[in-house]
């Protein structure tokens, strides 16, 4: 067999397509394709790359070979994987591109345990535990992260810390949106930010729908030192006062929204800014 067979053989053996394999490698599916059709053929570090990703040598992808030869050294090395299950392994780890690749045999739900899979290029990973340029999991961690509890650059999930932040119910970051948001500039039903929209509205420029708190403050019950509101307060009253305006108001509202309005009022009304809160 030659370098070309071998390398559309072990693709097929390991169940990558042109494509999966190629956003392995960070190039793009034609180079696989010229590869396998003996067009051109991969440099020494791709060879490297390939040879651990498969599990042969790398003499053996380049020196003649027959099929049973190849298929006996892969078949040996899925046995001893499937030998022992509770055992890690690397797929990928390219040195010189700084590349690297690690997978979990045990699954949960379908999932690897853990799955991290760094380096340049679109490098997805998806398991219970993602770490990726791209990652998709129950605990997620990349530029682009999604996942039940996630850290990034760009993050989405119930749980979520980033720059850009989107989340079901708690969002962090520098823009964030989620039903309790913290950041910069922050968009929830309960929010708190240096601009901060939402329902409950906390910050330097709060804009609220029901009650708002800031040094500018805009809602149905503003509060703050430049109010606009149908019923407003200035930040140095009492929590006697701004109890009572907001339970003429909304008389269901429960009390641990009060609470926190109250508290936060407290802070803001002594000069502090967002950043200190």
């Amino acid at each position: 067999m030659n370098l070309s067979e071998k390398l559309q053989l072990l693709r097929k053996k390991n169940g990558f397509s042109q494509e999966e394999l190629a956003d392995r490698l960070g190039i793009s599916r034609q180079a696989i394709s010229k590869w396998e059709s003996g067009q051109s053929i991969p440099d020494l570090n791709k060879l490297i790359t390939l040879s651990e990703l498969y599990n042969v040598t790398v003499d053996s992808l380049v020196k003649d070979s027959d099929e049973y030869e190849i298929l006996q050294s892969t078949n040996k090395d899925n046995k001893e994987q499937q030998d022992n299950k509770n055992t890690q392994i690397i797929i990928n780890l390219n040195k010189n591109s700084m590349e690297y690749e690690y997978k979990s045999n045990k699954t949960l739900l379908g999932l690897p345990l853990i799955h991290i899979n760094i380096g340049r290029g679109i490098r997805k990973a998806k398991g219970v535990i993602a770490i990726g340029n791209i990652s998709y999991g129950i605990i997620s961690l990349g530029f682009l992260s999604i996942g039940a509890i996630s850290f990034g650059l760009m993050s989405i999930g119930l749980f979520s810390l980033a720059i850009l932040s989107i989340a079901l119910i708690l969002a962090v970051g520098t823009i964030s949106i989620g039903i309790f948001s913290i950041g910069a500039i922050s968009i929830g039903v309960f929010s708190l930010g240096a601009l901060s929209i939402g329902k409950f509205a906390i910050g330097a420029s709060a804009i609220g729908t029901d009650i708002a708190v800031g040094d500018y403050a805009k809602a149905n019950i503003a509060i703050g030192n430049k109010v606009n509101g149908i019923k407003s307060l200035p930040l140095s009253s009492t929590r006697e006062e701004i109890e009572r305006i907001i339970r003429s108001e909304y008389p269901n509202l429960k009390e641990w929204i009060i609470n926190i309005i109250n508290y936060f009022s407290g802070i803001v009304s002594k000069g502090n800014n967002f950043t200190k809160i």
